[in-house]
C-alpha cells in the first residue's frame, strides 16, 4: 500500500469505472453505469491526488507486483452528523480479477493506521444494500451497521444504501 500518485490516476479510474460496471450492475440503473467515462473519473481522481482538498483527505493504492490492483480513499465525515474525528471511506475497490489475495484488508488496514495517527476515531462507509460481499468485508473486519440508512436517486432509479461503523480508539485507550 501506497499513497496514489499522479501516474497512478488512469489505472484509479478504470478500476473505478469496471469495477462499478461489474460490482454494481445490480445496485444502480444501466444508464449511470453506461454513463461511466474513464475520462471523467480520471478528471475527478487527478483532483484527489494531486489536489487534496485538505490535507486529511488521503488515495490509497493497492499493488500486485507492477500492476495497480486497487485503491482505496477517505477524508473527513461530510454527514450532517459525523461526530468529531470522524471520516469515510469515499471509495475503497478492488478490482474483482485480483479479489480474494487480502488487497482490500491491507487498504483497510493502511486507511486506519493513517487515520488514527490522524487522531480519527470513528470511521463509516456506505454500503449499498444487497452488496453482500462488501458487507461481509466490513463486517469481517469489525463494522457494524450503525441504523442510518440512505436512498440516493440517479437518472430515474434508486439506490439504498445502509451506513457501516467502526470505532478506531484503541479499547486498551481511555
Amino acid at each position: 500500500m501506497r499513497a496514489a500518485r499522479a501516474d497512478d490516476v488512469p489505472e484509479i479510474a478504470r478500476i473505478q469505472v469496471d469495477t462499478w460496471r461489474t460490482a454494481y450492475a445490480r445496485f444502480l440503473p444501466p444508464s449511470v453505469l453506461d454513463a461511466l467515462s474513464v475520462e471523467q473519473a480520471a478528471a475527478a481522481w487527478a483532483a484527489a491526488v494531486q489536489a487534496p482538498p485538505t490535507p486529511a483527505h488521503r488515495v490509497l493504492v493497492a499493488t500486485e507486483q507492477e500492476w495497480t490492483v486497487g485503491f482505496a480513499a477517505v477524508g473527513p465525515s461530510a454527514e450532517q452528523d459525523a461526530e468529531p474525528g470522524e471520516a469515510a471511506v469515499a471509495a475503497l475497490l478492488v478490482e474483482p480479477r485480483w479479489g480474494r489475495r487480502g488487497h482490500g484488508s491491507r487498504l483497510l488496514a493502511a486507511v486506519v493506521d493513517h487515520l488514527r495517527a490522524d487522531g480519527v476515531t470513528r470511521l463509516v462507509a456506505w454500503v449499498p444494500d444487497g452488496d453482500r460481499a462488501s458487507a461481509a468485508f466490513y463486517e469481517s473486519a469489525g463494522w457494524e451497521r450503525d441504523g442510518l440508512v440512505r436512498t440516493l436517486e440517479a437518472d430515474g432509479g434508486t439506490a439504498r444504501e445502509t451506513r457501516w461503523h467502526v470505532s478506531l480508539v484503541d479499547p486498551g485507550e481511555d
